[in-house]
């Protein structure tokens, strides 16, 4: 198992309270010894004009849940905090207002410095939607 913190559904939800997760409708659904799973909407909150997700929507998705995989794989959460440097997307297709994706997060590098993670996005059959690739920098907390 990669995390280091205490893991648990709600504790994962209740990281996100009251940030734009909560306005997008993100959750946590579901975790493994090395992912993490949690979709999102696709609504009036995240749709485009012409009723399809948006990229913006399936990014915000894909960091929100990088950042999460982040902070449980922190050695000394006290001091220390994750914070993205880049994110990169491939739209891959579109989904239709109704329903949810599903974005499933796993690690590709996990250092002391420097996480990289692969969050890959389905439609609730499957059908891959989005690709990206997230960096996060492991930094001390300001004092």
């Amino acid at each position: 198992m990669i995390w280091k913190q205490p893991i648990s559904l709600e504790h994962l939800n209740a990281l996100s309270a009251n940030t734009l997760s909560t306005h997008l409708g993100i959750e946590i659904i579901g975790y493994g010894d090395d992912y993490l799973q949690g979709r999102m909407p696709v609504d009036h909150r995240t749709v485009q004009p012409f009723r399809i997700l948006h990229g913006g929507a399936s990014v915000a998705l894909a960091e929100s849940l990088g950042s999460v995989a982040s902070v449980l794989c922190l050695n000394r959460p006290e001091i220390e905090q994750a914070v993205g440097i880049e994110i990169n997307a491939n739209h891959l297709s579109s989904v239709r207002e109704g329903g949810y994706v599903i974005g499933t997060v796993k690690p590709l590098r996990i250092g002391r410095r420097i996480h990289v993670w692969q969050i890959d996005i389905t439609d609730e059959n499957g059908k891959a939607i989005c690709s990206s690739r997230l960096t996060i920098a492991i930094v001390e907390r300001p004092v």
